[in-house]
């Protein structure tokens, strides 16, 4: 898997001052666009658009100090078709324009190319396994809040305390099958994954019951899960978690990611140190 990805990652190289295309990518590495959208942010840490908008205006920061092209010239040539919205994102990724550039020879910022590589430290052991799963739905609560990549989402954790113990109580009565009381689910994230993106956020359970008028309702069709356990501090047992199946389970499995919502499943222990942590993730088999 990772080979392919580094292939893809040559024609990204190679197609800098061209159109490209993710479902070109996706082909070179045998897999969904999807799936190729979410193990490159997992495994580079930023978006992929995000990473081909850096290499482009990298390598058009050489050509502007190399001099031998106008910057209107090299504006057309890496896809901006006005030199003001060329100007805007050079400035945005080097800190100054392209022409003040030019004349005083600044030094400019580099995003520089990526390659993957698996490294496996053995320092943590990864528990899995697959389900398939009936249609359910998912019952609670629902907000519309920002994708924050790192450390506490403060829109979540606002949400949450909004939602008084009552309401708490009879959501969590709800539940009928694994994975089991209160859960975290994420959907319809936007296919960037970039921060600050939107996504339907919901405090509720999984369950085949009637769904109140009060509370909201995901269904989500039936389908194959990948299902991670993890146990460590808290939060850095969750904070880790996402990111190990991503840059290490799906490279070495015969599985891609789904479209579909993400679960989690959470356990703080009495003083709130140590978590118990279960992640749900829709899979399906690549072809082999």
């Amino acid at each position: 898997m990772l080979e392919r990805l580094n292939q893809a990652m040559d024609h990204i190289e190679s197609h800098l001052d061209q159109r490209i295309a993710v479902s070109e990518l996706a082909r070179i590495a045998v897999t969904s666009e999807y799936h190729f959208r979410r193990m490159f942010s997992a495994l580079a840490g930023i978006p992929l658009s995000e990473y081909i908008r850096r290499r482009r205006l990298t390598v058009a920061g050489a050509e502007v100090l190399a001099g031998e092209r106008t910057l209107l010239e090299i504006a057309v040539r890496y896809g901006y078709t006005s030199g003001e919205g060329f100007a805007r994102a050079f400035r945005a990724v080097h800190g100054l324009g392209p022409g003040e550039a030019r004349r005083t020879g600044a030094a400019l910022h580099s995003q520089p190319r990526m390659s993957f590589r698996l490294i496996v430290e053995g320092s943590s052991s990864m528990r899995y396994r697959v389900v398939d799963k009936e249609q359910f739905r998912v019952v609670g609560k629902k907000a519309r809040v920002p994708l924050v990549h790192e450390g506490m989402n403060p829109a979540i954790a606002d949400f949450i305390r909004s939602i008084d113990q009552e309401t708490t109580g009879r959501i969590a009565a709800l539940s009928d099958q694994e994975p089991e009381g209160i859960v975290s689910v994420s959907d319809d994230l936007d296919p960037s994954r970039a921060e600050g993106t939107e996504l339907d956020y919901y405090h509720g359970v999984v369950t085949r019951s009637a769904v109140p008028e009060d509370l909201d309702a995901l269904t989500v069709p039936a389908g194959t899960w990948a299902v991670f356990e993890s146990s460590g501090p808290f939060p850095q047992a969750l904070q880790y978690l996402w990111r190990d199946v991503f840059t290490q389970w799906f490279p070495s499995n015969p599985y891609q990611s789904r479209p579909g919502p993400e679960i989690l499943r959470t356990r703080l222990s009495a003083d709130g140190a140590q978590a118990d942590a279960e992640l749900w993730i829709p899979v399906e088999r690549t072809a082999v």
